[in-house]
């Protein structure tokens, strides 16, 4: 019987929560229980009909790293015991804080629809997928999220769940929060009492995995707010770029031309308001950002600290990260030496390997050449290229997991910095992520980057756009041919019918037929200059 049970166990998942609405009540803070019923049947975490059970979270007690040296004071300890615990978790492939979603990479009403999804370069988008990829974005905007809410105090703040602190925000705005959240300081107790050194997404070796799962989790969001099923994030490919080739009206909106730091107002997302952008000012006061919009969308590419950041990485520099074969090494900080991880955040030098870089690189150098809201580790996810960008980084993981293969083992499970270890919970995902599940192949998470298909996949997936264009075309230049055609049928009778009627006539003697429709020659119709000839028929494109 035992052997039963222990297998049974072993099949459940943790559900997948941020702050769910149901559960941001003071009756579930107080009991710190988040359980809310499946709407199929009525049950907690649909329980009547096998999709889950409500169940004790269990965090790991492995060390962490010295960089954080306090116990206690950060709701993001040990997360997610602060405000619950016992949560859904759910069986088989149900994901969700109710067990009322699929895991990733399935489908279907019992999730035993397998399927693989394709992000792709963004330039290889048609027009109309690219307008409806911007289309989403502001939806994603301008919509109330119906899920989930975000804390603006903290649990300490909120008398131990009895006052809860929570505010409706966007649905693309609950993953703004997220990201401040994940990364801000830590509040040690007052005004400008604060601990820098420390962060729970970033800096250490969940910084892959955790971005990983913000990514699957936001495009599955999207999916379920539009009725796309088939929507992906695209990639921008950045490598070797000398500017924002992103940065236009038709994508995530170009340079206002009355300030160069602003958006044009021929985008959409010139309107757009940012939030939990001011670390700075929560940190003088002791707060927690209050989710309050704090203005416009700030951006200006190319114009940043050279000092800091010389220019966009190369296509050596990232072969060079990804011939790293370590994962992560020493203090598995930005200190860490011949790290892949370390390097392809940016903090080692994607030349050598050796951390704590005086210039950053790689992921970094797209942040700080942004030149705005994305150059703010707490508030980048503000600017929609954070997508793009971070999708991108996402393909260079999997690029690594793949030429190098590691064992489960290579993934720390214990002494890194606090939140990095692998058993860990990624806060604020409760409880399902732990970091080291995210340790694995895109394919088995149920997607897969145009970029690393075979070369004639590639090269189909190139040509996508342009083929849809003539697809969308093909009805206009057929009826263009249809009436070329009936006006050449037309021409042509009148030519033979006028030879019928005047062609043994004594009409325009002395000049032939042929001579009737002949012109002098006054210029030759085809140059003879080579020079010319080769340069039109070599011309590119900048694109």
């Amino acid at each position: 019987v035992k052997p039963t049970i222990i297998i049974f166990l072993l099949c459940f998942s943790p559900s997948r929560q941020q702050f769910p609405r149901l559960c941001a009540t003071q009756e579930a803070l107080r009991a710190k229980e988040c359980c809310p019923a499946w709407e199929g049947d009525g049950s907690a975490c649909g329980a009547s009909s096998g999709r889950g059970f409500c169940r004790d979270v269990e965090v790991s007690d492995q060390p962490d790293g010295p960089q954080y040296p306090f116990s206690g004071l950060d709701d993001r300890e040990k997360w997610p015991l602060v405000f619950y615990n016992r949560t859904c978790q759910c069986a088989g492939n149900f994901m969700g804080f109710n067990c009322g979603d699929c895991k990733f990479g399935y489908f279907g009403q019992n999730c035993n629809e397998r399927r693989e999804s394709l992000r792709r370069n963004i330039f290889h988008l048609s027009r109309s997928e690219r307008i409806r990829f911007v289309s989403y974005l502001n939806l994603a905007k301008q919509t109330v999220s119906a899920d989930y809410v975000v804390a603006t105090g903290t649990y300490l703040e909120m008398g131990n769940g009895s006052n809860p602190m929570f505010s409706n925000v966007s649905v693309y705005d609950v993953f703004v929060w997220m990201h401040y959240y994940v990364s801000r300081n830590a509040l040690l107790g007052g005004p400008g009492n604060v601990w820098t050194d420390v962060d729970f997404a970033h800096w250490a070796p969940a910084f892959l995995p955790w971005h990983r799962v913000y990514l699957l989790h936001w495009e599955h969001e999207i999916r379920k707010l539009s009725g796309d099923t088939s929507f992906t994030i695209p990639y921008w490919d950045w490598r070797d770029a000398r500017e924002c080739a992103v940065c236009t009206d038709e994508l995530m909106g170009g340079r206002s031309p009355q300030d160069p730091d602003l958006i044009s107002p021929g985008s959409v997302f010139s309107s757009w308001r940012v939030l939990c952008s001011q670390a700075t000012d929560y940190n003088d006061r002791g707060v927690l950002c209050d989710a309050r919009a704090e203005g416009p969308l700030r951006r200006n590419p190319g114009n940043h600290n050279r000092n800091l950041v010389e220019r966009l990485p190369t296509s050596a520099e990232v072969e060079f990260t990804l011939s790293l074969p370590d994962y992560d090494t020493g203090a598995m900080d930005r200190s860490a030496n011949m790290s892949f991880r370390n390097t392809l955040e940016g903090f080692g030098d994607p030349r050598t390997g050796l951390g704590s870089s005086p210039r950053l690189g790689m992921h970094a150098a797209l942040h700080v050449f942004m030149n705005g809201s994305m150059s703010s580790v707490q508030g980048s996810a503000n600017d929609p290229i954070f997508l793009l960008h971070h999708a991108y980084v996402d393909s260079l993981y999997e690029q690594w997991l793949r030429r190098h293969r590691p064992s489960p083992s290579q993934y720390p499970g214990s002494n890194a910095p606090i939140g990095h270890n692998a058993e860990y919970h990624m806060a604020p995902f409760m409880p399902l992520h732990r970091n080291r599940e995210y340790f694995i192949s895109s394919k088995d998470l149920g997607y897969e980057y145009s970029n690393l298909l075979g070369a004639s996949q590639r090269l189909a997936e190139s040509l996508h756009p342009y083929l849809e264009e003539l697809q969308a075309a093909w009805p206009w230049l057929l009826l263009a041919a249809l009436c070329g055609g009936i006006v050449a049928i037309a021409v042509t009778a009148a030519v033979l019918t006028a030879k019928r009627r005047y062609g043994g006539s004594s009409f325009l003697p002395g000049r032939s037929w042929k001579n009737l429709f002949s012109l002098p020659e006054r210029q030759p119709l085809i140059w003879s200059n080579d020079t010319e000839e080769t340069s039109h028929r070599n011309y590119q494109t900048a694109m």
